[in-house]
């Protein structure tokens, strides 16, 4: 599924309703004709987008991919809509079969505020170093106790996580940063991206990172950055699963 986050309080189903999962198991329930529950790859806060959110539900309706498509996405909302579907074993979870997740970032670099991309992407008015991020970035590759870039309501048992990628790139004044990592911890992406901003801007040196990784404690790292402009790639699979790993909508971002 690709959806935009800024009507939502996030992924996951609460009370009061307004979250993405709610609106996708209304339209699966209308489009099946029966009650329907979905599980996905990875939650998403308020405000944030994903672009290629993988979910799977079990139910005995039989109806070929491209119906299960269009026809869910009759029911959807116009920021929400299936991308693909297909079929998969019982085995297959979408959560934990995953053997990682990709963000994506997107910060423009501009004096004034954004506007016809208000809530789509970041926004910082002053100057960015790109290699000075890319730095800061190569101290948080590999495994690490990530604890310094971990929100207090992070119900992770581990905050343990092996960070695979980290790329910074610029696109006019839009700066991408992408992650791809085992998994993420709440806000983990937000949080790198707060300090990487900090070191971009020169408020920080790049080996300020390496110091806030060893620290293991959310104080010594910068403010958690806005969510606004936080994209979810997607998980990806064993090949076996044959699990596609983009969507059109990977391509608009800039």
């Amino acid at each position: 599924m690709a959806y935009r986050g800024q009507a939502y309080r996030g992924w996951q189903s609460q009370a009061g309703g307004q979250t993405v999962q709610d609106a996708v198991e209304k339209a699966l329930s209308a489009f099946a004709a029966e009650r329907v529950g979905v599980l996905c790859a990875g939650r998403t806060d308020a405000g944030v987008h994903a672009l290629n959110q993988v979910i799977h539900l079990d139910t005995a309706l039989e109806r070929d991919t491209f119906s299960w498509v269009r026809g869910t996405n009759r029911y959807l909302p116009s920021d929400i809509a299936v991308q693909w579907c297909q079929p998969v074993p019982a085995s297959f979870h979408a959560r934990n079969s995953a053997r990682g997740r990709r963000y994506r970032f997107v910060v423009l670099e501009s004096a004034v505020r954004p506007a016809l991309e208000h809530g789509l992407v970041g926004w910082v008015f002053r100057p960015l170093d790109g290699p000075a991020m890319e730095r800061a970035a190569a101290h948080l590759i590999g495994e690490h106790d990530f604890s310094s870039f971990r929100s207090a309501d992070c119900q992770a048992p581990s905050p343990v996580k092996t960070m695979r990628r980290i790329d910074i790139s610029r696109r006019g004044a839009y700066w991408r940063f992408d992650f791809d990592a085992s998994a993420f911890l709440h806000h983990m992406v937000r949080n790198l991206v707060g300090c990487l901003v900090a070191v971009g801007t020169g408020r920080q040196p790049p080996d300020w990172t390496a110091t806030v990784l060893a620290a293991r404690d959310r104080d010594a790292a910068a403010p958690t950055f806005p969510p606004e402009g936080l994209y979810f790639v997607g998980p990806y699979y064993d090949e076996v699963h044959g699990i596609p790993t983009h969507t059109p909508a990977q391509d608009w971002v800039p």
